[in-house]
């Protein structure tokens, strides 16, 4: 044995004791004895040692004991204790989306934006030293309905403390740094330069612009290249001052906190921000005519998108929708439009469709990209297949297979804090019952197939899809007969 493997040997010789001197330790500490206590009177659950031991059913949803009050200023709070560990999540959800932008837009999502860019002491690297230095997480976003500030933070007191001042004080008295308005005004800018060359972009822009016209909907949150370089730090301000008021908010809290101490961080929070009315809630959409637009790009794939008006949050049917979505083209592989269009004819990587329930009615939308000469036989294909569906149905199976997927993976949902504190934030903001998770499983399992398609041709109709394209005009070609194994496979990288 050289000297050399002699060595590696030894060290390898030291590893092993080490492991097994480790594997020692756990086993100890995980013995009986050492274990957390059972409550009085209750059974512990045997350990899942196998998935056979499921039985097939799926696992258990997280019981969530929502908890709710309103501060002193008026913000609705929502609030579940998880003590499982040592950290608690908390989010702000303001009605304050681009839908309030008015005839400035990009407004709102420049206002947060800017939110942790400065305070009174302290600049945009000053703000994410002291977070990052308390182990603590800021998050923010802006969206078309809402606006969203959060903190992930240890909820050990005397680093909750400090992470909650900090926060509170991003969030309630941001100083609005002239220099960081003009950094991000020029990053939005060259996104908007970067978007020319975007058909996918370009379409979903036409899009919306196209479904709601004169609606706070039709324009990108993002703003566009005219009016990002016109917005001021007064306007900036002035939106901060009426949209982030705590009437206007919604607070979730969720982690390894008690009751009286969930109430004293929203108090703090919530008289930290601007004092000041809700904003009115957006109004319903009028409904567009149907029509066609193309958008000339070149490239070698057209991307396709088929909207109309679809439902708001609130809608009675949603239940119904929701999984008759998933089995029209919302659930991935094995959705109707994904076997036709991409398994038997090779016609796109991916094709999807999806209702977005908003505070006012959002849209439905199918969208895909294709090969520019076999794009309007693809349209056409994806017409015939609503048509059929909405005419049609689901099968039984196919809604049983769709019932029980969800039943699946619905427990995903609320499988972490962050996770729960997202859909506390969204009941809180679209007035939805504390039941509501609850609610929606036992909605979708007594659904009978009829109710589905019902739903589905009460809120659908092929004649009043609104459809734009974005890519080449070429000379076109027939589609490719089904098959179970295309011979013309997508071409190209998809887009997104």
């Amino acid at each position: 044995m050289t000297e050399r493997n002699g060595m590696r040997y030894g060290v390898l010789g030291l590893i092993v004791l080490t492991l097994l001197i480790f594997l020692g330790l756990m086993v100890a500490i995980q013995s009986p004895s050492t274990s957390e206590p059972t409550a009085p009177g209750a059974t512990a659950a045997p350990a899942l040692e196998s998935l056979a031991a499921l039985d097939g059913q799926a696992p258990a949803r997280r019981a969530l004991d929502i908890q709710t009050w309103t501060t002193a200023e008026g913000a609705k709070v929502l609030f579940v204790a998880a003590p499982q560990l040592p950290m608690f999540d908390l989010r702000l959800t303001f009605a304050a989306g681009s839908s309030q932008d008015g005839n400035v837009p990009g407004l709102a999502m420049l206002t947060n934006a800017m939110l942790n860019e400065g305070v009174a002491g302290k600049d945009v690297g000053a703000i994410a030293e002291g977070f990052e230095g308390l182990g603590a997480q800021f998050g923010n976003g802006a969206y078309r309905d809402m606006a969203i500030a959060s903190l992930r933070s240890l909820s050990q007191r005397d680093l909750r403390e400090p992470a909650l001042a900090l926060f509170t004080e991003v969030l309630g008295a941001p100083s609005f740094p002239a220099d960081s308005l003009a950094r991000i005004q020029n990053q939005l800018l060259a996104g908007f330069e970067y978007q020319k060359q975007n058909p996918g972009k370009l379409a979903g822009i036409a899009l919306f612009e196209a479904l709601y016209g004169s609606h706070p909907y039709a324009h990108s949150s993002d703003g566009n290249a005219q009016s990002i370089p016109a917005i001021t730090l007064e306007q900036l301000r002035a939106f901060h001052a009426k949209a982030y008021t705590a009437s206007n908010a919604v607070i979730a809290v969720v982690g390894d906190l008690s009751r009286s101490e969930a109430e004293a961080i929203s108090a703090q929070v919530s008289a930290a921000l601007p004092k000041g009315p809700a904003l009115a809630k957006t109004p319903q959409p009028e409904v567009p005519k149907a029509g066609r637009q193309h958008i000339e790009h070149p490239s070698k794939q057209t991307h396709l998108l088929l909207a109309q008006l679809g439902i708001d949050r609130r809608e009675p049917d949603y239940a119904a929708l929701y999984i008759g979505n998933q089995i029209l083209g919302g659930g991935g592989f094995g959705t109707r439009l994904m076997e036709e269009v991409r398994e038997k004819r090779g016609l796109t990587y991916g094709i999807y469709s999806g209702f977005s329930a908003m505070q006012a009615r959002g849209p439905f939308m199918i969208n895909l990209q294709t090969r520019a000469e076999l794009s309007e036989g693809a349209l056409t294909l994806v017409q015939d297949i609503l048509r059929d569906y909405l005419a049609n149905g689901p099968t039984q199976k196919e809604l049983d297979d769709a019932k029980r997927e969800l039943a699946g993976s619905f427990p995903l949902s609320t499988a972490s804090n962050a996770d729960i504190v997202g859909q506390l934030g969204a009941m809180g903001f679209y007035d939805l019952p504390l039941t509501y998770l609850e609610d929606f499983m036992a909605q979708i399992q007594a659904l009978s197939a009829e109710q589905v398609k019902t739903a589905m041709a009460k809120h659908l109709s092929p004649e009043a899809m609104l459809i734009v394209s974005a890519g080449p005009t070429v000379a076109q070609q027939p589609l490719p007969p089904p098959t179970e194994r295309p011979t013309a496979q997508p071409t190209g990288v998809p887009e997104h």
